[in-house]
């Protein structure tokens, strides 16, 4: 074999070797392509993003074109191979023809395409779209053909194609990214808790995140006028609850920006005050309002301020929008707020903290993953799992961490001392 037929022989094997390289690098691009930042640059009037769009929708479909195209040309590339090799050692050929094609399609055609690829997802994404739509118009026929025949194969053995059992929530991609992306130091932990509050609010309840009524401000609206005045104006509070006849007949919500108004007239009596007349209608919702859905309702009527009852009209709590946006951004204190420490944390790594403390705020603060589905606050946690109100003294162990009931006050755990443990039998 002369040269020139050597180099005619050989260049259709380089050109098929790139194109190899060419389908590699476009699977690796357009599957793992951003999927967000495509949105994106579609709405902003990207041709190229649409297109990269459209050809992931069907991605059964774009692989088995790429697959079709690349086994195509790495066997005519090889069976070149062969053939030229065979013509110059013989049999002996075969073996060298297997070695070196091997090497170079490992090497050229799937290693360093790949690579490039994943480094540069969605630029080499939207550089190939426009191409790999042609091919995937071209193959369709050959594709669909393809897909039938595994789909009814795979069916035979009880095997479905249609993806249901692994299909992730969007809610679920997202916290998987946040996730995967602060423990690779690329978004910060209160980012994190940020952006994990969000996605939090449609799992919570109103119930979990509510002012208990125990701790709720509320005045008795038969005192006379002054005496609730001055009851107002001690509160931190904006918005104060009144009631008649007992704690739970609430009977309206005095606004202190009102009550000011009122007071500051010229011709305002102390004394005679209306302070009913005053008042706006207070709103209840049940307690298995979701918070998203109370975040909704919030906005919807322009209040921030909404009344917990149960499933037989009992008062439980109340609601605020603040107390929704605290679960997001964390605490939001102001210099009206009546500061306290909630968790004090010990040199031995435990921390003493208060028995009405959220499970879900120890998690954030600590970074820890207490189970918060049986219980909301952290003394909830200990009776439902000893199954019993523990006594001053009692420690327990589950869940990874240590419970030592630091005080209490009738049948309330108000400290508790929690420490992490790495194993130990419940006690």
């Amino acid at each position: 074999m002369d040269t020139v037929d050597l180099l005619l022989t050989l260049l259709p094997i380089v050109v098929l070797l790139c194109l190899s390289a060419f389908f590699s690098g476009s699977e690796t691009a357009l599957t793992a392509a951003s999927r967000a930042r495509m949105h994106h640059l579609s709405e902003n009037g990207s041709k190229r993003a649409k297109r990269v769009q459209k050809l992931t929708e069907d991605r059964e479909r774009l692989i088995g074109a790429i697959l079709l195209g690349n086994n195509l040309v790495n066997i005519l590339a090889s069976a070149l191979a062969t053939s030229l090799l065979i013509s110059l050692f013989g049999d002996a050929g075969v073996v060298y023809a297997t070695l070196a094609m091997t090497a170079l399609v490992l090497i050229f055609a799937e290693v360093m395409p790949k690579t490039y690829a994943i480094s540069h997802t969605d630029k080499m994404a939207l550089a190939v779209a426009p191409l790999i739509a042609i091919i995937v118009r071209v193959f369709a026929p050959v594709t669909t053909t393809i897909a039938f025949i595994v789909q009814r194969t795979l069916a035979l053995f009880g095997v479905a194609t249609d993806g249901a059992d692994h299909a992730l929530s969007v809610h679920d991609e997202l916290r998987g990214a946040i996730n995967l992306h602060h423990s690779e130091g690329q978004v910060i932990k209160r980012d994190r808790d940020m952006l994990g509050g969000i996605l939090d609010l449609s799992e919570l309840e109103v119930e979990e995140i509510m002012v208990h009524r125990k701790n709720m401000v509320m005045v008795d609206a038969d005192q006379p006028a002054i005496d609730i005045i001055r009851e107002v104006m001690q509160s931190p509070h904006t918005r104060i609850p009144l009631w008649q006849g007992e704690p739970e007949n609430i009977v309206g919500v005095l606004h202190a920006k009102d009550l000011l108004r009122a007071i500051a007239g010229d011709e305002a009596d102390h004394e005679t005050l209306d302070i009913l007349g005053l008042t706006s209608k207070p709103w209840f919702v049940p307690e298995t309002t979701s918070v998203q859905g109370q975040l909704n309702a919030f906005l919807r009527k322009k209040s921030h301020f909404a009344l917990v009852v149960d499933e037989y009209g009992g008062l439980m709590g109340l609601v605020t929008l603040e107390d929704i946006l605290e679960e997001i951004v964390g605490d939001i204190a102001d210099e009206h707020d009546i500061d306290f420490i909630d968790v004090n944390r010990q040199t031995d790594g435990a921390v003493l903290v208060d028995g009405t403390v959220t499970i879900r705020d120890l998690n954030r603060n600590m970074d820890w993953s207490l189970p918060d589905d049986e219980a909301t606050t952290i003394a909830g946690l200990v009776i439902h799992e000893a199954q019993t109100i523990p006594e001053k003294g009692q420690a327990f162990t589950f869940h990874g961490f240590r419970f030592t009931i630091e005080d209490k006050q009738r049948n309330q755990l108000t400290k508790l001392r929690v420490k992490p443990i790495r194993s130990g039998p419940s006690v």
